[in-house]
């Protein structure tokens, strides 16, 4: 089993118990302790979980994820200026892949180009940019409820008919090392494959989100502009060492 395969059962079964023992873990995985032993010491340098006398332990942040709900009511003035910032990028007659999230739903208010087509996977985004008139398409696929985001192999392959000019997504971290990061693999493989058919990425994300590392990566920092409302000083050079920044 390779070793990637082997951390991956590791996170899973994290998800599952909260805490797992190493005679459960080197039982599973049909391994040496002094193999899972290395993994977990792996995995905890990469900030994935925490390991405890006789195991392991995930941290919570890493995989839990606020809903919708939870989320519309923090920061919210700090996700409305850079919704204000994120609009202001495009330009009339663009098609664009809005991401689902609290902070790409106040940017469809902010819109004033002309002509402009969106696809989205963010149920919670179809309402507002029915209203706008904004001609929009939602794919189809699995819908997680907690974060209402479509996510699943039917999403990924919806996907596969269009190509955008620019796309913007949430991220749970921002990390000069771990590049962009979320909790749910799922949504990670949605946002990724956006970024690729994208002639353009942005990553929307508020200060809270710097220094924080989630459990699935979506890409390095360079590979897109950051839009937030302001980058905490102690990380302010290391961040713009890596990519650009839209700073309102």
């Amino acid at each position: 089993m390779l070793t990637e395969e082997r951390h991956g059962m590791i996170i899973q079964r994290l998800q599952e118990k909260g805490v797992v023992k190493m005679q459960e873990l080197t039982e599973m995985l049909g391994a040496s302790e002094s193999t899972v032993r290395r993994d977990l010491v792996d995995l905890e340098s990469r900030n994935l979980l925490k390991r405890v006398h006789g195991g392991a332990s995930l941290l919570p942040h890493k995989s839990q994820e606020l809903g919708m709900e939870e989320k519309t009511s923090k920061n919210i003035q700090q996700k409305n200026s850079i919704a204000s910032l994120a609009a202001a990028q495009l330009l009339d007659g663009e098609c664009i892949y809005l991401d689902a999230g609290t902070t790409t739903l106040a940017m469809i208010s902010h819109i004033d180009a002309k002509g402009v087509t969106v696809v989205t996977n963010g149920l919670s985004h179809i309402e507002e940019l029915v209203r706008k008139q904004i001609p929009s398409y939602l794919l189809g696929g699995m819908m997680k409820s907690h974060t209402k985001a479509v996510v699943g192999s039917i999403a990924l392959q919806n996907m596969e008919n269009f190509r955008f000019d620019k796309c913007f997504l949430g991220t749970n971290g921002v990390d000069a090392k771990m590049g962009y990061t979320t909790p749910d693999p799922e949504e990670a493989l949605i946002k990724r494959r956006a970024h690729q058919l994208s002639g353009k990425t942005y990553v929307l994300a508020d200060s809270s989100k710097f220094g924080e590392v989630a459990f699935a990566k979506l890409f390095d920092l360079q590979e897109a502009v950051v839009i937030t409302d302001t980058v905490p000083e102690r990380l302010r050079q290391s961040i713009a060492s890596k990519t650009k920044i839209i700073e309102g």
